[in-house]
């Protein structure tokens, strides 16, 4: 059974018929979701999924506290080493679902440090990713940087410019 990373920018709250058919392809074919528990995106794709009533998925949560379980599915808490916070203390979370899923869809608004991070930590595994790229609402097929690279030259060069720093130094393929 295949596992899906499944995440996506905060700014993401609401899900067209572009993304809800993809949602829809990954349940026709029964894979297991792991999802986190933001707002945004997460909380949009778990209300999805408890719509359709799609019990295979898995929530993660930072030290079993989870934020959003609409659908009362499994969690599974991810703890964190003492005095680590903000913004890297939730990345743990979304690192632990990209190193355990098979594969990624990412829903990115162009922006998010945090989408484009999971999407990083996808392609540094070898494992290839799907990006609705919200300002386009259009999803694209990456399997390696020079994919990645071509996504980003698609968005806001003054919105990007700050997270292409990442890419390089840390995406290994």
């Amino acid at each position: 059974m295949t596992s899906v990373f499944i995440g996506g920018s905060r700014a993401i709250s609401r899900l067209n018929e572009t993304i809800r058919e993809q949602l829809d392809n990954l349940i026709a074919k029964r894979c297991e979701i792991f999802v986190g528990d933001a707002n945004g995106a997460d909380k949009a794709v778990q209300a999805y999924f408890a719509q359709r009533h799609y019990s295979n998925v898995t929530v993660f949560c930072m030290s079993g506290h989870c934020r959003n379980n609409v659908g009362g599915w499994h969690t599974k808490p991810i703890t964190s080493p003492k005095g680590v916070k903000g913004f890297e203390y939730y990345a743990l979370k979304d690192k632990a679902m990209a190193q355990e899923a098979k594969c990624g869809l990412m829903l990115w608004d162009g922006e998010s440090r945090g989408t484009l991070t999971n999407v990083l930590n996808l392609l540094g595994g070898g494992k290839k990713v799907m990006v609705y790229l919200g300002p386009e609402k259009t999803f694209y097929k990456l399997s390696n940087e020079d994919d990645l690279d071509a996504l980003l030259n698609r968005c806001d060069p003054s919105k990007v410019h700050d997270l292409r720093g990442l890419v390089s130094p840390q995406l290994r393929l």
